[in-house]
């Protein structure tokens, strides 16, 4: 079952006091981003939010499942009411993530 796009977007209002948050689809599911830094996506209807040190000391208890097959595990996000605690755990599991280098102008046509 893929997630619908109402849902994606309650998760994205749910998570605005964060930072800018967007969302892709890809694969039939979403990627959920806070000022372009991939954090998350929403499976069936779920969100789940990438683990990190600083994640698992400010939800040392959280559920974690992986968000698909063969994936590694993500914390599962169930209670979405709380969006201080959201605004949080974002803004936490963020600035544990690498930031992506932009790609340089003419690099994809060097052969």
């Amino acid at each position: 079952m893929s997630s619908s796009r109402e849902y994606v977007e309650f998760v994205a209002e749910q998570l605005g006091d964060a930072g800018k948050i967007t969302y892709r689809k890809m694969f039939g599911e979403y990627g959920i981003y806070c000022d372009g830094i991939f954090f998350g996506c929403v499976c069936d209807n779920q969100l789940f939010v990438k683990i990190t040190d600083p994640g698992k000391a400010f939800m040392p208890d959280g559920e974690t499942a992986p968000p698909y097959a063969g994936a590694k595990p993500y914390f599962l996000l169930e209670d979405l009411d709380d969006p201080e605690f959201l605004k949080e755990l974002t803004q936490i599991t963020c600035a544990a993530l690498p930031v992506k280098k932009p790609k340089k102008e003419g690099a994809a046509n060097r052969s």
